[in-house]
């Protein structure tokens, strides 16, 4: 899957790593990296981005996904678990290329929003409704 979202955003030699956690797993990064303790669904680490960041153009960064908040949240919607871990792993990969709807611009965020909901649309036609 992360294949095809890589290739569908134009860049399928990219490379990145997927971590599949549970809340407590989560709740520790996110609390010793982004200052926030409480467990979330992803977060993305961008090699792309700081010091060093043009070192290794193939290589993204880090997708982190808690299994237990993915769970949770395709039960309140009602879809299946698969899909809403399709869902989070496209939009930490968006996040690894640098779109952003927390620190950017509200026209940031729709522009994100609108790229997420594109792509996710064309997974469900080609992936999901397949199982």
């Amino acid at each position: 899957m992360a294949h095809q979202i890589l290739s569908d955003l134009g860049c399928p030699d990219s490379e990145l790593s997927i971590l599949i956690v549970d809340d407590s797993e989560i709740q520790v990064i996110n609390r010793d990296y982004l200052q926030r303790d409480k467990p979330t669904n992803v977060i993305s680490f961008a090699m792309q981005e700081g010091e060093g960041g043009g070192l290794h153009p193939e290589l993204l960064g880090d997708v982190v996904i808690s299994a237990e908040t993915a769970a949770r949240d395709s039960a309140e919607v009602d879809k299946p678990f698969e899909s809403e871990l399709y869902f989070l792993l496209l939009h930490g990969i968006l996040h690894l290329l640098g779109y952003d709807h927390e620190r950017g611009t509200e026209d940031e965020a729709r522009i994100m929003e609108e790229k997420e909901q594109e792509l996710y649309a064309a997974l469900e036609r080609e992936f999901l409704l397949k199982t």
